[in-house]
């Protein structure tokens, strides 16, 4: 059985946008350059050909991919409960130490620690997922064993 996948909102809405944009403006661009490759003549010595069905299964492949996951992924707004999940911010503090962290939980595509958007799926996501408010985590990091504690789930 695959591993459940979890989407915000905003990502669904991301997702539904390329995949109108791939399945009619860039199918047609393709389509239109094999159809002036094809004009060129012998197909078999044709780089422009060639790079349009390179092109054309590239973007094949990224709607299927899009397609799969509108269908199986669990779309989440975070919370009411307190419980850590996709959509929800969560505040945490590591253990013995005074910085407060504050991450909104998202999908791996929309990880951007830069911005405070932690994947549920990293090291300290997964240890934080589905946990709530007061609980301590621990995770491995490549310096040894980091614990945190969850000050809020919102």
């Amino acid at each position: 059985m695959d591993e459940k996948m979890y989407i915000t909102k905003e990502k669904k809405v991301e997702l539904e946008k390329e995949l109108l944009h791939l399945g009619s403006v860039v199918r047609k661009e393709i389509l239109e350059a094999l159809e002036f490759a094809k004009s060129l003549g012998d197909l078999s010595e044709n780089a422009e050909y060639h790079q349009a069905r390179e092109a054309q299964g590239k973007n094949e492949a990224r709607i299927k991919e899009i397609e799969y996951t509108l269908k199986h992924a669990i779309v989440s707004s975070g919370s009411k409960t307190g419980i850590a999940r996709v959509g929800s911010t969560v505040i945490v503090q590591k253990k013995g130490g005074s910085i407060k962290r504050e991450f909104r939980m998202v999908s791996p595509e929309e990880a951007d620690m830069a911005t405070g958007k932690l994947s549920y799926k990293s090291p300290l996501g997964s240890a934080i997922f589905e946990r709530k408010k007061g609980e301590e985590v621990s995770f491995i990091t490549p310096n040894g064993q980091s614990t945190y504690i969850i000050l809020d789930v919102k």
